[in-house]
């Protein structure tokens, strides 16, 4: 999973929008697919006009949530993909303190998509933000 920095890195390198959205939805393919199970209402995202899910697990040796999702829209996905290079990985502390409307403005994103995009987005966000405070159940555990 690319970083934020490569991402960034990555989307300057694209002339145009219709090239960056396809790399967005290139990074939604190379997502691992989410257990069929997980596709529930207990990791359902709302606030999304597309279906989103998402799930966090514990890697209790580094004491870091480790987030998986996946979506029925290919650009939706590949939005996924960005969130996860951003917050999975990091401790509940680490979660809290990233500023995701900067970094994803980093990218450009916040001004070239859709406004239902956008609270999708958000949704997005705050979903895993009630992660970190341990207001969502983390699931499984990883060593």
């Amino acid at each position: 999973m690319p970083t934020l920095d490569d991402l960034v890195e990555n989307f300057e390198l694209l002339d145009d929008w219709e090239d960056r959205y396809r790399y967005v939805i290139e990074l939604g393919k190379e997502l691992e697919p989410l257990d069929p199970a997980d596709h529930s209402d207990a990791t359902k995202v709302e606030g999304c006009v597309s279906q989103v899910w998402l799930r966090a697990d514990l890697d209790e040796a580094r004491d870091v949530l480790v987030f998986r999702g996946d979506s029925d829209s290919h650009l939706v996905r590949g939005l996924v993909a960005i969130l996860l290079a951003l917050y999975s990985g990091r401790t509940r502390a680490e979660i809290l303190e990233i500023d995701a409307q900067g970094a994803l403005a980093r990218l450009g994103l916040t001004e070239h998509l859709t406004p239902q995009r956008s609270n999708g987005l958000a949704s997005m966000v705050r979903y895993v933000q009630a992660y970190a405070r341990g207001e969502r159940p983390v699931h499984g555990r990883l060593h």
